[in-house]
């Protein structure tokens, strides 16, 4: 049998195929990760809501006299930190379990996507769990719950497409070299404060929104708090803009991370 090489899939092709083709695959991970996370802890579960609260209350602690004009601060807070915490979450473990599965890329044929699907599948169910202590802290506050909650599920799906594509992005590079790993985390403690998370961006004055405004996640992090701040539905704009920068991101990251995808083997 002669391989025709001009007859093969392309690759990001190839890669959606068995991803999908691995599904179980993809939702046995979630549950070993899952599983692995909180089976040698005390609180367990109950650690996924009670760790960003903790951030929250030292953070509401600290700032909240330095923005006396921010109302309903720790929901403020609370709700960029689950966000933030998120991306930073699902694109460091990507970018890890993609460079430490290096020796089973060898031994066995694996989808390497598959371990970056199942970290966001894992992120989403922590991230879910976490909502439990925000709507707490909002009945407490005697903050409104709005309706406009039900947009929620529309910011998780982009906010998971963007740090999918980032996560990739960079583990298609440091692949090659491993330090980049090591400086990424240093880029995601750049780009929490780069993201109003602790200050508010509204008073923010124009050219500082204007610089912001280059931040991918400022804009996610304002529509996730439209459903749990602001109370607000989201315009066209802000869904077809954040929608535009989840999808080119989720595109860009797929394309370079499955044209590399073999280096994962060879290396």
């Amino acid at each position: 049998m002669i391989y025709d090489s001009s007859k093969r899939t392309n690759p990001a092709i190839e890669e959606i195929r068995s991803a999908f083709q691995y599904k179980d695959l993809i939702a046995h991970l979630i549950r070993r990760d899952l599983t692995t996370r909180y089976k040698r802890s005390v609180l367990g579960i109950l650690w996924t809501m009670l760790n960003p609260l903790g951030l929250m209350i030292t953070m509401t602690l600290v700032f909240q006299n330095f923005f006396h004009a921010q109302s309903f601060y720790s929901v403020y807070v609370l709700t960029g930190l689950l966000t933030f915490t998120f991306f930073n979450q699902t694109t460091t473990a990507i970018i890890q379990s993609l460079i430490s599965g290096e020796d089973l890329f060898q031994r066995i044929y694996l989808p390497r996507s598959t371990f970056a699907i199942a970290a966001i599948g894992t992120a989403i169910v922590n991230l879910l769990l976490a909502l439990v202590p925000l709507l707490l802290v909002k009945v407490v506050m005697q903050s409104e719950i709005s309706w406009k909650i039900i947009f929620f599920p529309i910011y998780v799906f982009y906010l998971a497409g963007f740090s999918l594509g980032v996560g990739l992005i960079v583990a298609s590079f440091a692949i090659y070299f491993h330090d980049i790993a090591e400086m990424y985390q240093v880029i995601l403690t750049a780009w929490f404060y780069a993201t109003p998370i602790i200050y508010p961006y509204d008073t923010l004055p124009p050219a500082a929104k204007h610089l912001l405004a280059l931040n991918p996640m400022v804009h996610i992090v304002q529509l996730m708090r439209n459903s749990f701040y602001y109370n607000l539905a989201p315009t066209l704009n802000e869904l077809l803009l954040v929608g535009a920068i989840s999808s080119i991101t989720l595109i860009l990251g797929w394309l370079i991370f499955s044209r590399q995808a073999e280096e994962f083997v060879m290396r």
